[in-house]
């Protein structure tokens, strides 16, 4: 149930990894602290990471501007234009989601509607022209359960002593300005940026930029993941379920399973089937005891269907770089490129770790 990458990244890579999931901008020394490993090989293993294209630490801003509807589209596309339709969905900037999938569909997309806008506008006028897309489903997110880009976290093996992300919300069009929004917009290109170098960037002071940030993200209007190939972090399975729920029982079973630690996403959705769940799981063993014990032991679950995400194009809002390399011809061969030796003298605390800028992925 693999993609087919292959990827080299030893007990130590990944556990640096799975801290960054837990907090994008901690410093060096907070991360060394947490894998057990000196300051300098986590500052060396995380700059080739980073540099190589195979993780990336992004801003993502939560949808808000004012209210708006998220729908979630399975999309079927002719032979061969699988890879076209998604790099044009990907480009389109309401896009919050896009994967390539196995099943019947073979795109599934989530697309940020601002309220007022013609769904028929963005489904058939948009969407639909898409060279290569033969038809669509597109079922209306009704409430979100569970999103969370911590899915590694037990990699730590011990609970992680990181400062964990505040709740996110769905943010009014007064929480942003002009300057909160060029100040997301740079952290999306290198969440691990220095608020100096934004600073500079943007031709305002540091503490215009840490203040604005920090504001922003205590409350919850923005997050910084970490995004990385879940097969680089030794996950077999990344498998979508639509799954057909007693309506009676919806909000319980959803509850179960956003309890579970190998879901990443739970919502309800209005469609046959009213529930959407994204799952990572270790082994084909595992995703056998989800189907079968899990699934198969909840009230309330009458039926489902899944699909394998074969590339995660973009997610949060962020195309992810291992995808943007492979859907322009690049080959995962690429990410194992050195990086120079970064810095390694790192200050603490969000935004002020001293750190070369790593080239734009």
């Amino acid at each position: 149930m693999t993609t087919g990458e292959t990827y080299d990244l030893d007990p130590t890579d990944r556990r640096i990894v799975a801290a960054l999931q837990v907090n994008g901008r901690a410093s060096w020394t907070d991360i060394a602290q947490l894998t057990g490993t000196s300051v300098t090989t986590v500052a060396r293993r995380a700059q080739q990471l980073l540099a190589g294209g195979l993780v990336k630490v992004a801003a993502a801003p939560q949808p808000g501007g004012g209210p708006a509807d998220l729908l979630i589209v399975r999309i079927r596309c002719a032979a061969g234009s699988q890879i076209p339709a998604a790099q044009a969905l990907a480009a389109m900037p309401e896009i919050r989601f896009v994967a390539l999938v196995t099943g019947v569909y073979d795109l599934v997309a989530e697309i940020l509607v601002p309220k007022g806008t013609s769904l028929h506008s963005v489904l058939l006028n948009g969407l639909q022209k898409i060279p290569g897309v033969q038809g669509s489903v597109a079922d209306l997110e009704l409430h979100t359960y569970k999103s969370t880009h911590e899915w590694s976290r037990h990699l730590l093996g011990t609970e992680p002593q990181l400062v964990a992300p505040p709740p996110v919300h769905d943010c009014p069009p007064t929480h942003l300005d002009e300057l909160d929004e060029r100040i997301i917009t740079a952290l999306r290109e290198d969440g691990r940026a220095s608020f100096q170098a934004v600073a500079l960037g943007l031709g305002v002071s540091e503490s215009t930029v840490r203040r604005r940030f920090e504001s922003l993200y205590g409350a919850g209007c923005v997050q910084v993941i970490t995004l990385v190939p879940a097969a680089a972090l030794g996950f077999e399975a990344e498998i979508l379920f639509w799954l057909s729920v007693a309506p009676s029982r919806l909000d319980a079973v959803a509850r179960e399973l956003a309890a579970l630690r190998g879901v990443r996403y739970v919502a309800a959705t209005l469609g046959q089937e009213s529930l959407m769940c994204e799952v990572i799981l270790p082994t084909h063993a595992d995703v056998f005891e989800f189907t079968t014990k899990t699934l198969g032991g909840i009230d309330g679950i009458q039926a489902w269907t899944a699909g394998v995400q074969l590339l995660t194009v973009k997610r949060g809002f962020v195309i992810t770089p291992w995808a943007a390399r492979r859907l322009s011809g690049g080959t995962d061969d690429d990410t194992a490129a050195p990086a120079p030796e970064p810095p390694t003298g790192p200050t603490g605390g969000t935004g002020r770790t001293a750190r070369s800028r790593r080239p734009s992925a």
